[in-house]
């Protein structure tokens, strides 16, 4: 099988799965059980300051958002960062790192924002000899209003200003972890490489309400009658975190620095794509809040295959899709596709008709026997029967060959065939 084993900015694991900082990860019970079960590595549940002890509700903590199969897509959480003592995460997390000397053990902080606070942490967390710190700069709810998490996660010359005090104060690597409520990632990203990041790792939760009680009128997950926005994670939010991901990893000034990608993953196949838009490493949290840990055997042995099947090796994997990730002005206008249905596995349900007709083209005939074929001539290739239909591969795009004509426009495909020769390449001259 694959070599998954890696070494994300010096902190060697077996395999790129880690746990991210959440409450699967907030006692030595739940990390030696996630180790067992195979994880790579995890970033223990965010840490504050030896002061006033946090205190979370006793209510529900968790909103969702269903499938129609009440398959999970997504958790709005309102917890707050450990409520438990700091001393004794510390005397875990420095008994669980000798144990399982092969495993990646990240320490999640948050503190306020004072030079001071940020300092006498880092002390405390390097005697426990973990392999990294983690500044939780994303956290939406609770502690934001205190001037921490999104608060300092939303300001750029906050994330350099605190990054640089954590690098000047400790041996250990630091990575940045950044919110996804704000208007450009690349803004935070560049701020924390600045301050001497040696990663990002995104994203943390979307600001959210899931949900309304429509008996009680209040926010969901509700207590004693009221409501509060959370943090929204899940399958829900991958595209959300994917697109976060490739921006970073292909902007100029950030495309050197590592990246753990974070944000609905749940298969191989998820990880497999964040790590091909430019994460070395995925951090998994509500997956194995749906599933349990033993998901990642799953992941373990379907990466292995794939990559196997690839002939690649998991270093070749990272960033493999970022020179693919391009603005809309560069995209060939003059690649055309157009739709085809396999009669053969065509269930007759009539999908992809009702959405063509009514909210598309009107690309799609249906005869009497409910038979449904694609007038080319008004085919765009938008997709939208694709997504629509039910049975997978049943409907598919045909690229049309340079010089046969689109029944739509009446004109031959212009012979643009990829992007050395593209018309909006700007390397390609006007002459051209």
């Amino acid at each position: 099988m694959a070599d998954l084993s890696t070494s994300f900015v010096g902190i060697k694991s077996p395999n790129p799965f880690w746990l991210a900082s959440a409450p699967p990860t907030d006692k030595a019970y739940n990390v030696v059980r996630a180790y067992k079960a195979g994880w790579g590595g995890v970033v223990w549940k965010t840490l504050g300051e030896d002061g006033p002890p946090v205190v979370n509700v006793n209510g529900p903590r968790y909103g969702a958002v269903w499938g129609a199969d009440r398959r999970l897509l997504g958790l709005n959480n309102i917890e707050l960062i450990t409520d438990r003592p700091l001393e004794v995460n510390l005397r875990e997390i420095k008994q669980v790192k000798r144990d399982w000397k092969d495993r990646a053990l990240v320490v999640s902080l948050m503190v306020p924002c004072t030079e001071d606070a940020w300092k006498a942490i880092l002390k405390r967390v390097e005697e426990t000899e973990a392999d990294g710190i983690e500044l939780n700069f994303g956290c939406p709810h609770g502690m934001a209003e205190r001037g921490m998490g999104s608060a300092v996660g939303q300001v750029p010359e906050y994330i350099e200003m605190v990054t640089r005090w954590c690098k000047e104060n400790t041996r250990m690597p630091v990575i940045v972890k950044l919110t996804p409520n704000i208007a450009d990632i690349r803004k935070p990203a560049e701020a924390a490489l600045r301050g001497g990041a040696d990663a990002v790792s995104l994203i943390n939760t979307i600001n959210s309400i899931t949900s309304v009680d429509l008996d009680l009128f209040a926010p969901e997950p509700t207590l004693d009658g009221k409501g509060t926005h959370g943090g929204y994670c899940g399958p829900a939010v991958k595209p959300i975190s994917l697109n976060m991901v490739a921006e970073i990893a292909r902007n100029p000034e950030t495309r050197n620095l590592p990246i753990s990608g974070i944000g609905g993953v749940t298969t191989w196949r998820d990880a497999a794509e964040f790590m091909a838009l430019g994460a070395g490493n995925v951090q998994v949290c509500t997956a194995v809040m749906t599933y349990g840990f033993k998901i990642v055997e799953e992941m373990i042995s379907g990466l292995s295959q794939y990559l196997d099947g690839k002939n690649m090796a998991l270093p070749d994997l990272v960033r493999r899709a970022v020179p693919n990730v391009t603005d809309w002005q560069y995209l060939n206008l003059n690649y055309v596709t157009k739709a085809v249905i396999n009669q053969d596995d065509c269930i007759k349900c009539g999908r992809c008709y009702a959405a063509c007709e009514d909210t598309s083209h009107q690309a799609i005939d249906m005869s009497a026997e409910r038979v449904f074929t694609i007038k080319e001539e008004e085919c765009v290739a938008c997709n939208l029967c694709v997504d629509v239909c039910p049975v997978e591969n049943c409907i598919t795009m045909r690229e049309l060959a340079p010089g046969e004509v689109d029944k739509r426009t009446g004109k031959p495909v212009a012979p643009y065939a990829n992007w050395t020769t593209h018309p909006n390449n700007p390397s390609v001259s006007a002459a051209e």
